[in-house]
């Protein structure tokens, strides 16, 4: 039953289940961002890595990697950003685990509230810390000479499609957390799946360079194609030559159905592996 308003101008009766999942769900969200904001060791080392890496990488290896068709800095720029929305992604299963070991789920669970909404307030925080540690990548990018070389609507549809794919591969890191339940393991357990995907990619490379079954996996890689749709939508590929895979010819397609597989996959998963846990 919808909530109604009286003659007096109060709120009465139970507001709808879609109001209450949203509304449980923006607390928690709120929560966890009040949570980052009193950590700010947190925000620091989130976006000191990407600095890192984009320092190294165009600084110091730049002028030892060619890239036919293009610049190494303009080449290597997408691959920082996808990069670091992977790695950003794991703060989910990382952070549930840790709510697990001290209890937080516990306290959750005597709440009148939605099970999903933890897992919402968790996924949305980390989509929030990702986009500050886009920012900040973005001026370091700015300073070492990169440029977005294609209109505003596209640089904008980039940064959408960033924000997309690590959003539904939080969901997976979710489901890892509350799986291994150890933030020791999980952060072993996380970089297991994420060296490979990332590094075994074009990000840093071309895949062409690299070896018959690494190049297979790298064009295939949802990563790969991640990184090849931001590449055109920021407008530099340049003449770079694009593999003749399906991935890799259609990436902004195939991004679009890899992140809505994922949600679709590991959100109920997530959610039913939540409720269980809250059952024991």
């Amino acid at each position: 039953m919808s909530a109604a308003v009286s003659a007096t101008g109060i709120r009465t009766g139970t507001p709808s289940l879609p109001a209450r999942w949203a509304g449980d769900g923006w607390t928690v969200t709120k929560r966890n961002l009040i949570k980052i904001k009193r950590s700010p060791d947190m925000i620091i080392f989130a976006v000191l890595q990407p600095i890192m890496f984009v320092l190294l990488f165009s600084q110091v290896y730049g002028g030892s990697i060619a890239v036919a068709g293009t610049d190494y800095t303009q080449f290597l720029m997408a691959g920082i950003f996808a990069q670091t929305v992977v790695f950003g992604s794991t703060f989910s299963g990382s952070a549930m685990a840790q709510d697990l070991k001290e209890g937080i789920i516990d306290r959750f669970r005597t709440l009148p509230m939605s099970p999903s909404a933890v897992l919402i307030g968790r996924t949305n925080a980390d989509l929030a810390l990702n986009g500050i540690s886009m920012l900040i990548m973005m001026g370091t990018g700015l300073l070492v000479g990169w440029r977005v070389n294609s209109t505003p609507g596209r640089f904008l549809a980039a940064l959408a499609l960033l924000l997309l794919f690590s959003y539904a591969f939080s969901w997976v890191m979710a489901l890892l957390g509350m799986t291994v339940r150890s933030p020791e393991t999980i952060n072993n357990a996380s970089f297991m799946i994420l060296f490979p995907i990332t590094f075994i990619s074009n990000a840093f490379v071309q895949s062409s360079n690299l070896p018959g079954p690494l190049q297979t996996f790298a064009d295939w890689n949802p990563v790969s194609a991640l990184v090849q749709a931001v590449r055109e939508l920021f407008g530099n590929l340049g003449s770079a030559p694009v593999p003749d895979t399906w991935p890799m010819q259609n990436a902004v397609a195939t991004v679009l159905i890899g992140s809505a597989v994922m949600l679709v996959v590991f959100v109920p998963l997530a959610v039913r592996k939540f409720e269980s846990i809250s059952s024991r």
